[in-house]
């Protein structure tokens, strides 16, 4: 028995010494893995000292004698607190994620080598100016730098997947350069919508399901169902689309914008300019942006050379939005139509040509090799026309479009950010050198891809916008214009230049006294040239100016509040149908009495959204969705919230849409509208319970941002995503988009995964009082507590100074790393 007891106490010291090593194993690696940010580090690439000082929230500022080093040292921050995001945006945009994630990323990566954004960057690289080499190389550096001798752990992304990072190239940046224009151009979407709808009603309903701007006519265009059907285009077609529609990276989701407005000195409480922006984009985490400070140090007694703030995208040297010593800037997507899709006609006799203007010509061709983790390599073969890639190589079966015993016609792409000529850098880095509105427009001529609406004020008291960007012409008789996609045999739909620079929108000092922009229609009456005829509804601009308009000066705190406004003034339009609807449903009674003092403010805790969005769902799918297949309505439509296209047909009364087309009965909209009453209280009463009283529109709509890969694998997500209860939706101007589609993995509805990337508020008089907040925190690494300390004063409307501040007693100093040229 002695012994026995013996070996079970040694049994038990053993498991203890186990259990003792194993803890130590793990804080070794947690302490290993967080980023050295005090002291000194010798790295070889700094051309001289430089130094990063962190203020408590993780914002560095990055000191150094000239640009070359102050590149180098942001590449430093980035590789220290983003690695894995550095990481993921290099491996999207090469087409590389299967490498590491197997099959289930294959088909995103066949469509990434088929749209050749990797190639271009290289192509883009060989033109560029020396400068723009010299910043995007000195960046890469920085990176590199911190791989080799930063002597810092591997992220636990990176150690569960069994990853070694590779080094850093400037190609990569480029290439990550192009995914944000990706994203924020999605033209191209809707042009394959319209080919599909087109194979299933005429092209005046496609108009009422996807209606112009408001007040606008519709384009007139060639009847490009007739024209489809004349080439035989069928069923084929369909699994092109379903295919394509859900390999691509995620670009130009209906009901994304953004937010920015500039008030002059007379509108103002400072009596200088203010400026406010808040970018609205897909939340990840990490955020997309990370915050840091650049100087470049000028002789003792002199102005530095450089001195600005704001967001940085890790991939890209600089400061993307932000404000230096004599200027503040910020964007909003413009999202000009510069994609075109044209339908490529094979050669019946040859595979290899395909049809032009001239005659028969031969595809360009490359071979492309990609790694599937656990799988044999996969080769494919990707083919260039005459205006592009062609994006349909993305399946397993190339020639997709056409009869459906013979393919007849494959898919290309126009679209300028892939041009030799695009320079991502040089004109970004002038924006944040330029020292007044003029500057900064001049700054601007050179920029190709993604337009954006850009406001800026200066220390002079001057305000303006400038919308650059390369946007194609058309000639007059392209009779669809960029609309759908087009033969590509036909000279009439190819682009014949470019809006000049100078002509681009803009506009100086408005005796307004203000401007402000969100993504809706900004060209004037009689502007000459045709941008894009699919502007963002202009709700949530209006609640902007009517805000704006409230009071004749604004503080900083004013603007703050706009920009935690949560009143929709799309709920209008539509909430009489709603509040006269006639349901049987017995919560119906409870339900119109949370809705009769509905005012469009879509707050988290109240009732009153949630039954106003579950009922636009259903009654939208009640009147669209048996016009279409289902295969397209599931694919294409679910997620839209069609807020233009219903007040079409309520404000029509339209018997044509609401009649439902698979009943023997004839449905008024009335009918429509309690019908999808009744069905949305019972989804709403097995979500939340029978009492209407206690629904809450935030326990359904959450904001959630993503984090890749480990969104996806539910024992991971709850550690290394965000998300939270949130008030808004996609037509307010603190937007949280309402996500109509069952999320895949939680089976959720009413999530939110888009919404302000980051708040932005600029005092031009006192730089010192600029404030700004991201959806995360500054830090890619789920070990660190500043992984999530910026989640919950993002959702409460709070923020955080842009500038350092000077330390108070009691307060922490910065933490200051001593950046040294390796010794020769």
């Amino acid at each position: 028995m002695r012994v026995v007891v013996k070996w079970l106490w040694r049994g038990v010291g053993v498991l203890a010494a186990l259990a003792t090593l194993a803890m130590a194993a793990v804080a070794v690696y947690v302490f290993r893995a967080l980023p050295d940010i005090q002291g000194s580090l010798r790295l070889p690439g700094a051309g001289a000292e430089l130094r990063i000082e962190r203020d408590t929230h993780g914002i560095p500022t990055v000191r150094a004698a000239s640009e070359h080093d102050v590149h180098f040292g942001l590449g430093v921050a980035h590789a220290q607190d983003r690695l894995w995001q550095l990481e993921t945006h290099r491996r999207i945009a090469a087409g590389r994620l299967a490498e590491v994630l197997g099959p289930g990323a294959l088909e995103t990566d066949r469509f990434i080598r088929a749209l050749g954004v990797r190639r271009a960057a290289a192509a883009q690289w060989q033109q560029l100016p020396a400068a723009s080499k010299a910043a995007l190389q000195a960046y890469a550096d920085g990176i590199n730098a911190v791989l080799r001798e930063g002597g810092q752990a591997r992220p636990p992304e990176m150690l569960i997947l069994g990853i070694t990072p590779e080094p850093w190239e400037p190609v990569d940046s480029l290439a990550w350069a192009l995914m944000m224009a990706w994203d924020l151009g999605g033209n191209w979407t809707t042009e394959l919508l319209r080919l599909r709808l087109a194979l299933q009603m005429p092209v005046a309903r496609i108009n009422e399901l996807l209606p112009p701007y408001p007040g606008e006519p519709p384009l007139a265009t060639v009847d490009y169902a007739a024209l489809y059907r004349s080439l035989k285009l069928d069923g084929a077609t369909t699994t092109a689309w379903q295919r394509l529609e859900q390999i691509a990276p995620e670009s130009g989701v209906q009901g994304v914008g953004s937010n920015n407005w500039v008030l002059a000195g007379h509108r103002s409480t400072t009596g200088k300019p203010l400026l406010a922006n808040d970018p609205h984009l897909r939340l990840s985490t990490p955020a997309l942006w990370y915050f840091a400070r650049l100087v470049v140090e000028g002789e003792v007694g002199q102005t530095p050379a450089l001195h600005v703030a704001g967001a940085t995208l890790p991939g890209l040297p600089g400061v993307v939005l932000g404000q230096n010593a004599r200027i503040a800037w910020g964007y909003t997507n413009t999202a000009p139509d510069v994609q075109d899709l044209y339908l490529e006609q094979v050669d019946p006799q040859d595979s290899s040509r395909y049809r032009t203007p001239e005659g028969w010509a031969a595809f360009e061709t490359a071979t492309e090799t990609i790694r599937v983790k656990g799988r044999p390599d996969v080769t494919v073969t990707v083919r260039r026309t005459r205006h592009g890639p062609v994006i349909s190589d993305a399946g397993s079966t190339p020639d997709v479009l056409g009869p459906r015993d013979k393919p007849s016609h494959v898919m290309a792409m126009r679209w300028t950010a892939l041009d030799a000529d695009n320079d991502a850098i040089g004109p970004a880095l002038s924006m944040q050198r330029a020292s007044s509105v003029a500057g900064f427009f001049a700054a601007t001529r050179g920029w190709v891809v993604p337009m954006q609406n850009m406001v800026v004020a200066d220390a002079d008291g001057h305000i303006g916008f400038i919308a650059p960007g390369r946007v194609p012409l058309r000639r007059a008789d392209n009779d669809l214009h960029g609309l759908a996609p087009a033969p590509g045999w036909d000279t009439r739909y190819d682009w014949v230049g470019w809006v000049p620079a100078d002509e681009t929108p803009r506009e100086t000092d408005p005796e307004r006294g203000f401007i402000a922009t969100a993504n809706q229609r900004i060209t004037p009456p009689g502007y000459p040239h045709y941008l894009t005829s699919e502007w963002a509804l202009p709700y949530r601009q209006q609640r902007i100016e009517e805000l704006l308009a409230a009071r004749p000066r604004h503080s900083m705190p004013d603007l703050a509040a706009m920009q935690a406004d949560q009143k929709s003034l799309a709920v209008p339009a539509l909430l009489p149908w709603l509040q006269r609807a006639k349901s049987v449903h017995p919560l119906a009674a409870a339900a119109q009495a949370v809705l009769a003092g509905f005012d469009g403010t879509m707050a988290a805790e109240r009732a009153a959204p949630l039954i106003f969005w579950a009922w636009q769902r259903q009654l939208a799918q009640a009147i669209f969705a048996d016009d279409v297949s289902p295969a397209l309505w599931e694919k294409s439509l679910a997620s839209r919230h069609f807020q233009d296209a219903l007040e079409g047909v309520l404000q029509r009364d339209d018997a044509a849409w609401c009649d439902g087309r698979r009943t023997p009965l004839t449905e008024t909209c009335a009918e429509q509208a309690g019908a999808a009453l009744t069905r949305a209280l019972e989804e709403l009463r097995q979500l939340q319970g029978d009492d209407v009283a206690s629904w809450r529109w935030g326990r359904a709509h959450q904001v959630r941002a993503e984090h890749r890969p480990f969104s996806r694998v539910p024992v991971l997500a709850g550690l290394f995503e965000l998300r939270a209860p949130a008030g808004g939706d996609t037509q307010t101007v603190n937007v949280t988009r309402v996500n109509l589609r069952t999320d895949a993995v939680t089976g959720e509805r009413y999530l939110s995964d888009h919404g302000p990337s980051l708040r932005a508020l600029y005092d031009v008089a006192d730089p010192a009082q600029s404030l700004v907040i991201s959806s995360s925190g500054q830090s890619g690494i789920v070990l660190s507590p500043l992984y999530r300390s910026f989640l919950q004063p993002w959702l409460q409307g709070q923020t955080v100074p842009l500038w350092p501040r000077a330390v108070t007693a009691g307060a922490e100093a910065p933490r200051v790393l001593q950046v040294l040229p390796a010794a020769q």
